[in-house]
């Protein structure tokens, strides 16, 4: 796999916490205690764009799952379907089914409908690097979500835009939210998967944050496939609960699907749903971890992305490339859901669907 280029990103990140890493251990944890409640506060505010082309008549696109089993990216491609709607567009799913190979087959099929537009849903652009050169030079526009380590425009292959939160303060919300949780003593594991840029580039920012925290340590990061958890993950919970003990206090993810088969596990070790290990994990906010946050079962916390609104956002950012114009420059705001705020901001409904207008604002910006 090709070496992620996140150092500088790193670094960035560990000097945003430099002012940390000095302080008292008090000090250090009223700062994460701090950061936590700005990110789990509700906010009805559109940062948004305002303005941009109007919608430019009526398109094929194509939206192209990574895997229709991933909460993410089935919930991002439900967003773009309801937004192609709106702006008066077509668009079709297709499932890569978690492989690469389906991926690209998916990608192949895509392509061979010949439409104005791809969106990316969470594969990988770098590894399907040939079928996006393929499809731009076909002339098709090519958005991602989720398909690299950073927000914005990536120039190989050619992607208009990457959707995304910022990955790296995703990753720092989960794991300061664990260096707060435990009183700045948590012993954890962190699970990723080396086939996806932005995985590694979210699991390495939360190692570097829960290695600041001197009470804290990092006791093993596990490279589980997305696509193989739910036959590897029940083994490797019971693996990892008889390794680690008492000292597993608490996991993080690169995604909520690693906990969706955790619990058969921690149940036959006798583990409570709200016991140890506590699982929190850096996106992308399933309806199934949402369920399990509110009922205190094996999740205690998840940085959803607002996954209907991503959606949007993808037709929003294909419309602009189809009128010549550059990306939008939007990157919605971090956001933690815990138990004491899981009844807010779309939590009811088990997905995170921020109040701030939106769609409101998107079909004023089309004209519809």
């Amino acid at each position: 796999m090709t070496k992620l280029p996140v150092v500088s990103m790193l670094a960035l990140l560990a000097g945003s916490l430099l002012t940390v890493a000095p302080a008292r251990a008090d000090q250090a944890l009223d700062q994460a205690k701090a950061f936590v409640a700005q990110v789990t506060a509700s906010s009805t505010s559109w940062t948004g764009p305002t303005s941009g082309p109007k919608a430019q008549g009526h398109k094929l696109v194509v939206y192209v799952s990574t895997d229709q089993r991933n909460g993410g990216a089935r919930g991002t491609g439900e967003g773009a379907a309801e937004a192609a709607k709106a702006i008066g567009w077509e668009l079709r799913t297709l499932d890569g089914q978690g492989t690469v190979s389906g991926q690209n087959a998916a990608l192949a099929q895509a392509i061979a409908l010949k439409p104005d537009g791809i969106i990316l849903g969470g594969i990988d652009a770098l590894q399907s690097g040939p079928m996006v050169h393929q499809a731009v030079n076909a002339g098709i526009k090519v958005v991602g979500w989720h398909s690299g380590p950073a927000t914005g425009p990536i120039a190989n292959p050619p992607v208009v835009a990457n959707i995304t939160t910022d990955p790296l303060q995703v990753a720092r919300a989960a794991a300061l939210y664990v260096v707060a949780s435990s009183g700045g003593t948590g012993g954890v594991v962190i699970f990723t998967d080396s086939a996806y840029k932005i995985a590694i580039a979210k699991s390495d920012a939360m190692a570097a944050v829960i290695r600041q925290c001197k009470g804290c340590k990092v006791l093993a990061v596990e490279d589980t496939p997305l696509a193989d958890v739910s036959s590897r993950m029940p083994q490797l919970a019971t693996t990892l609960l008889t390794r680690h003990g008492a000292k597993w206090g608490y996991s993080l993810g690169i995604n909520d699907l690693y906990f969706d088969f955790i619990a058969p596990s921690l149940q036959a070790a006798g583990i409570k749903g709200d016991g140890k290990p506590i699982n929190v994990s850096a996106g992308d906010g399933s309806a199934s971890a949402f369920q399990r946050i509110r009922d205190h079962k094996y999740q205690a916390g998840t940085v959803a992305e607002p996954l209907n609104l991503q959606g949007w956002e993808c037709i929003d950012e294909l419309n602009r490339a189809f009128a010549g114009q550059a990306w939008s420059g939007y990157v919605p705001p971090v956001h933690l859901f815990t138990a004491a705020n899981i009844g807010a901001d779309g939590g009811p409904k088990n997905l995170y669907d921020p109040g701030n207008g939106y769609r409101d604002h998107y079909k004023q910006i089309w004209g519809q």
